[in-house]
């Protein structure tokens, strides 16, 4: 199984028509293999240190305000994977992570139930979160993916779920066109996944034009580094969508082939 990163922008992607919605409701066409289960690492869970959810059943956390009604009455209730947490924690001990966490009354926030009710509506998937600590740096979240990297030959879907650029203060939904600052750093990252120059991804605060306009707060952009060190150091990335949202969101996700 490969190990992906969605981004998912704001929670109207479950609803508003745009090509990213288009390209996640095509998802079989992507990856037309159903996982047995979906680990998902989401922006919107942020703890002190690791922790995944262990509950039979899903609930949907609204975890915003503001948006219409509508919004507030989907639901992606899917079953939990109590099994997979179980798994998910013996993996990060083994590989060194001892203080893991577990919550087992914690649902879907929108970062992994957004993309999910898009890519696999019939609900019918087991689905568990691991969540980010972005108080510890990239090295760390790629250990992380690197110890759950046997997930994927176990039939479980590694979803990571951010926003390649994530600066919500520059949003200007007036405007079709993405700052230079926001294409810079998006195309600097599409170059270095191509190129296998992981160890600059890992660097991004560094490396990358722009870095801390991208992303004033590391969040989302994280979870692409738990889906990167899960595919390995011999990874193949290919980036499988493109677009923008309120202008200086970028869209892109990608895929990663061990």
């Amino acid at each position: 199984m490969d190990t992906v990163y969605i981004s998912h922008g704001s929670p109207m992607l479950a609803l508003d028509d745009c090509p990213a919605r288009d390209f996640l409701m095509n998802w079989r066409e992507v990856l037309p293999e159903k996982p047995k289960a979906v680990l998902a690492i989401s922006a919107h869970w942020t703890t002190m240190e690791p922790s995944v959810s262990s509950s039979l059943y899903n609930s949907t956390i609204h975890d915003f305000y503001g948006f219409p009604p509508a919004l507030y009455k989907l639901k992606y209730n899917a079953p939990g994977a109590p099994d997979l947490a179980k798994r998910v924690k013996m993996l990060l001990r083994t590989a060194g992570f001892h203080l893991i966490q577990e919550d087992s009354s914690r649902g879907l926030d929108h970062g992994a139930w957004v993309p999910l009710i898009l890519m696999y509506p019939e609900v019918d998937i087991p689905v568990c979160q691991l969540s980010v600590q972005p108080y510890r740096d990239a090295q760390h979240h790629y250990d992380l993916g690197r110890a759950l990297a046997p997930l994927r030959e176990e039939g479980i879907l590694i979803m990571a779920s951010g926003s390649a650029t994530h600066n919500l203060r520059t949003l200007d939904f007036g405007s079709n066109s993405p700052p230079s600052w926001a294409v810079a750093f998006d195309n600097w990252l599409n170059e270095c996944l191509m190129n296998g120059r992981f160890d600059d991804v890992i660097q991004y605060e560094k490396k990358a034009p722009h870095a801390t306009k991208a992303h004033p707060t590391p969040e989302h952009f994280l979870p692409l580094l738990v889906a990167l060190g899960a595919a390995g150091d011999g990874a193949k990335a290919r980036r499988i969508h493109t677009s923008w949202a309120g202008s200086t969101l970028s869209m892109a996700s990608f895929v990663f082939t061990p």
